[in-house]
């Protein structure tokens, strides 16, 4: 797949949508300096390259009782692809894992996963992280308080349109 180069509009575009996803159209247009159909257009076609992938809330996981976010490092068996697949599609079966990212060092994956408290996270730990295929080695990792939640990506580094 080839890297999306934006221009200086679709960058805007993408900074006030990251800001905001429920800007109008209207009010986005006016944000970044096209008339409406332009930037609907200009929209329409990050959307459909796959650039924008949705619009989403904000959720305070606290605020609903989602108290306890634990990140864990899981080492696989095996490196074999039918492990490694299945591995993969369990774990996306799992609501309570927000994230899941294939790393490099100590373990293989590392999955965020957001609990109400301890026990729920005991729970899911013994029910289904320690049952995912190939699992050979959990370590788990308790955030005790978030310095900087996730936040708009970083734009400026985007490469350049030419």
């Amino acid at each position: 797949m080839p890297i999306f180069k934006p221009d200086n509009l679709d960058r805007r575009i993408l900074a006030s949508l990251q800001r905001d996803a429920r800007l109008s159209n209207v009010q986005l247009a006016e944000e970044v300096g096209l008339s409406p159909s332009p930037c609907l257009r200009r929209v329409r076609l990050l959307e459909e390259a796959g650039i924008i992938r949705g619009y989403h809330a904000d959720v305070d996981k606290a605020g609903i009782g989602l108290g306890l976010t634990v990140f864990v490092g899981v080492k696989v068996e095996r490196h074999q692809d039918e492990t490694s697949t299945a591995f993969r599609k369990a774990v996306v079966l799992l609501p309570e894992v927000v994230s899941c990212h294939l790393v490099s060092g100590e373990s293989d994956f590392l999955l965020q996963v957001v609990v109400p408290d301890l026990a729920a996270y005991e729970n899911l730990l013994l029910g289904s992280l320690l049952k995912l295929p190939g699992v050979s080695d959990i370590r788990s990792n308790f955030a005790i308080a978030t310095v900087k939640p996730q936040t708009a990506l970083p734009l400026g580094h985007l490469p350049q349109a030419t």
